[in-house]
C-alpha cells in the first residue's frame, strides 16, 4: 500500500462506530466531532454488553443443569473457572464476603471473552458490518479506553464503598488524612500523598488493560496493512499465539488488582 493508503486504513481500523446527538438530531462518526461528553460508541457497547450477557447465559445454563455425579466436559470446564477465582480471591481477600468471589469471576470471564475478540482477523467482521451499512466498527471493546475506564470506575466506586463501609465515613478520612505521617500539621500533604494513591488505582486498571489490547489490536492492523496478503498469516498466527498468552494475563491482572484493591479497603487497622 501507498504511505497514505495504509495511514488510512489504520485510521480507519482504530476508530469505533459513533453515535451522538447533533442539531437535534441522531448523528453518526464524523458528525459527532464535536459533540463533547455524549458520544457513544455503539461498536463498543454492543459488544461488551453482548458479551457480558453470553457469559451469564452459558453460566446460568450450566448452572440450571448441574448434575452432581460426574460431570459433562463443559460443567467440569465452567466449574474449573469457578474453583479458579474462588482460590484466587482465597489468596488475596482474608475475610468473609459473598460478593467478592463472584465479582472476581465475572470480571475475569468478561475481560477474557472481550479480549479475546482481537484474535478475530482485523477485517472480518468490520467488512461484514460495512456491508451493512456501518462505516466503522471495532470489535474489540477493551481497545476502547471508555470501556476500560468504566469498568475501573465499577471498581473505583466498590473500593470507596468498602472502604466506608468497613471504617465508616471517620475511619475513611483518618486514613486520607492521616497517613503516612500521623500529625495534624501533615494533614495537607497526607491529603494530597492519599489521594494520589487512590485516584491511581482505576487509572492504573483502565489504562494498563487497554494499552495492552490496544498494542495487540495494532501490530495485527499493520501486519494486514503492510504484509502482502499471502505472506500475512506467516506473521499473523504467531504473533496470535503469543497474543493468547497476553489476552489471559490481562484478564487475571484486572481481576487480582481489583481483589486486592477491595481487601485493602477491608483493612481497618
Amino acid at each position: 500500500m501507498a504511505a497514505d493508503s495504509v495511514s488510512g486504513y489504520i485510521q480507519h481500523h482504530l476508530t469505533n462506530a459513533s453515535m451522538c446527538m447533533a442539531d437535534g438530531h441522531i448523528a453518526f462518526n464524523h458528525h459527532c466531532e464535536n459533540a463533547g461528553f455524549w458520544t457513544w460508541h455503539i461498536d463498543s457497547l454492543l459488544f461488551s454488553v453482548g458479551l457480558g450477557a453470553l457469559f451469564l447465559g452459558i453460566f446460568y445454563y450450566v448452572g440450571q443443569r448441574a448434575t452432581e455425579g460426574v460431570p459433562g466436559k463443559f460443567q467440569c470446564f465452567v466449574e474449573m473457572l469457578i474453583e479458579f477465582a474462588d482460590n484466587a480471591v482465597r489468596d488475596a481477600f482474608h475475610r468473609s464476603d459473598r460478593f467478592i468471589a463472584p465479582l472476581g469471576l465475572t470480571i475475569f470471564v468478561w475481560v477474557f471473552l472481550m479480549n479475546l475478540m482481537d484474535l478475530v482477523p482485523v477485517d472480518w467482521l468490520p467488512q461484514l458490518f460495512h456491508l451493512m451499512g456501518a462505516e466503522y466498527f471495532k470489535i474489540v471493546p477493551t481497545t476502547d479506553l471508555n470501556i476500560t475506564f468504566g469498568m475501573s470506575l465499577g471498581v473505583f466506586i466498590l473500593i470507596v464503598f468498602y472502604s466506608i463501609k468497613v471504617k465508616g465515613a471517620k475511619g475513611f478520612a483518618k486514613e486520607l488524612t492521616l497517613n503516612p505521617f500521623n500529625h495534624w500539621a501533615f494533614i495537607p500533604f497526607n491529603f494530597l500523598l492519599e489521594s494520589v494513591t487512590l485516584l491511581a488505582k482505576p487509572f492504573s486498571l483502565a489504562l494498563r488493560l487497554f494499552g495492552n489490547l490496544y498494542a495487540g489490536e495494532l501490530i495485527f492492523i499493520l501486519i494486514a496493512a503492510l504484509v502482502p496478503m499471502w505472506f500475512q498469516w506467516t506473521l499473523s498466527v504467531p504473533w496470535a499465539i503469543f497474543h493468547i498468552l497476553v489476552i489471559v494475563l490481562q484478564a487475571f491482572i484486572f481481576m487480582m488488582l481489583t481483589i486486592v484493591y477491595l481487601a485493602l479497603a477491608h483493612e481497618d487497622h
